[in-house]
């Protein structure tokens, strides 16, 4: 009999394909709550496909007897209830270090277009203001120090590119990594750094770490790159430093509320940078991570095996870095 998968979203072209062409499976759509509803009242569900928007909750799972995999085309799981899931013994599948590179190379972009007040100086010419060039303010990142909270695959390359650019590197970490690098604590690290790079996962230990009190310990100049996620900061603390200028600027691929309502102050700020959680949307990782995910799902519903890392379990789940 065939297996019936659910996507919660749309996944890539290919990897669509993959799932359309499996003549053991049966692909149904929950898209939006009424289509959700009646593939959850109709068909006994045995995986679960999503991206990042989709929650597989307990109340879901509640209803979903039959149940044997939830699967992410992407690396975090903050909107699976892993643990819940492990509890059931079902297990989630994800694709580990799939946008480490792509992620790497945002972060250090947004870094350069806020370092080097790079938004401002294209706009002058588009905007036929060549004549302000006169009052252009722009730095380098050569020379600067870069403090990394988490030190996991991503922080290792954004690492590696940015002392290639000439940046003193130092991190915080849960744990030492065999860099070569300062390994010190999270007060030195934010009071010492020109700016800040997170790549922690959104925990109940990392939730609003960057908060007033952390805020208060940077240097007035330091730039924020937050590549990770949108609850890492206190982002009402945030908006409050930068109105009050006791930071440089904020450059972001993640925000606390997304999408933002299109008031929120933090937009309006001219040294703050916000992309649509676009980070890990270039083709090539998305076609991959879909791919990878999409093959194994596929593989665990006909007792296949898959890949080593795709499954993720609760001794993953502790591990800070990943």
């Amino acid at each position: 009999m065939p297996k019936n998968i659910l996507l919660l979203e749309t996944v890539a072209d290919e990897a669509m394909n993959v799932l359309e062409s499996a003549q053991d499976m049966n692909i149904l759509t929950g898209f939006d709550e009424s289509s959700l509803q009646k593939q959850l009242s109709e068909n006994q569900i045995d995986a679960i496909i999503t991206r990042g928007k989709g929650q597989v909750r307990a109340n879901l799972m509640d209803v979903l007897p039959n149940l044997k995999v939830i699967s992410r085309c992407g690396v975090g799981l903050d909107n699976i209830e892993v643990t819940e899931a492990t509890q059931r013994g079902i297990k989630v599948v994800n694709a580990p270090n799939s946008n480490a590179n792509t992620i790497a190379e945002h972060t250090i972009s947004l870094l350069l277009v806020l370092q080097r007040n790079l938004y401002n100086a294209i706009s002058m010419v588009k905007e036929d203001r060549w004549q302000d060039r006169s009052g252009y303010v722009g730095d380098e990142v050569n020379g600067k120090t870069l403090g990394i909270l988490g030190m996991g695959n991503i922080g290792k390359k954004v690492a590696k590119i940015a002392d290639a650019l000439g940046m003193h590197i130092i991190y915080w970490s849960a744990k030492e990594e065999a860099v070569p690098y300062p390994f010190l604590d999270l007060d030195t690290v934010l009071k010492t750094a020109d700016c800040i790079s997170l790549h922690l996962p959104l925990t109940k230990e990392t939730e609003n770490l960057i908060n007033a009190t952390a805020l208060a310990k940077m240097k007035p100049s330091a730039l924020i790159i937050n590549t990770a996620r949108g609850k890492i900061i206190d982002q009402t603390a945030l908006t409050e430093a930068l109105y009050a200028n006791r930071l440089g600027g904020f450059a972001s691929d993640v925000l606390s509320e997304e999408p933002p309502k299109p008031n929120d102050p933090l937009l309006k700020l001219p040294n703050t940078y916000i992309t649509a959680h676009v980070g890990s949307l270039t083709k090539t990782t998305y076609d991959f991570m879909c791919m990878f995910t999409v093959q194994n799902t596929l593989a665990i519903l006909r007792g296949e095996a898959p890949a080593n890392n795709c499954i993720y379990n609760l001794k993953e789940l502790n591990e800070p870095n990943r």
